[in-house]
């Protein structure tokens, strides 16, 4: 197992993950991506008046000796690029919950998955 390093506003955390512990995490990432563009692409205002559908939140999580969760509502971020994800990171011995940027996480995801082959 790597060490997995997500870089945040201000400093970053690490910590032990599998490669297809990643590559769930970015699958789910990629699909919330996806449903963001979709709702982007929407035009304003488009049926006289009518608000969008809301779009179903991201609340992915992984359990192990360290349990990841990560909570994206999609319906209040502008376009996928101004996204921010919640994410909690939970041991016997610390937690921590702080805010990050969509497509940082998916570069960080990215640039793990690239060490990894």
């Amino acid at each position: 197992m790597s060490q997995l390093t997500i870089n945040l506003a201000a400093g970053s955390v690490a910590f032990d993950c599998s490669e297809s512990e990643a590559r769930a995490l970015q699958a789910a990432l990629g699909e919330l991506m996806g449903r963001l563009k979709t709702l982007a692409a929407q035009p304003a205002g488009a049926a006289a008046g009518q608000r969008p559908a809301p779009l179903p939140p991201l609340e992915y999580k992984q359990r192990g000796d360290l349990f990841l969760e990560v909570f994206c509502n999609p319906n209040i971020w502008p376009s996928p690029f101004a996204a921010k994800v919640l994410l909690t990171l939970k041991s016997d011995r610390i937690r921590l919950n702080t805010e990050v940027e969509l497509s940082r996480l998916m570069e960080d995801l990215g640039q793990f998955l690239d060490s990894q082959s």
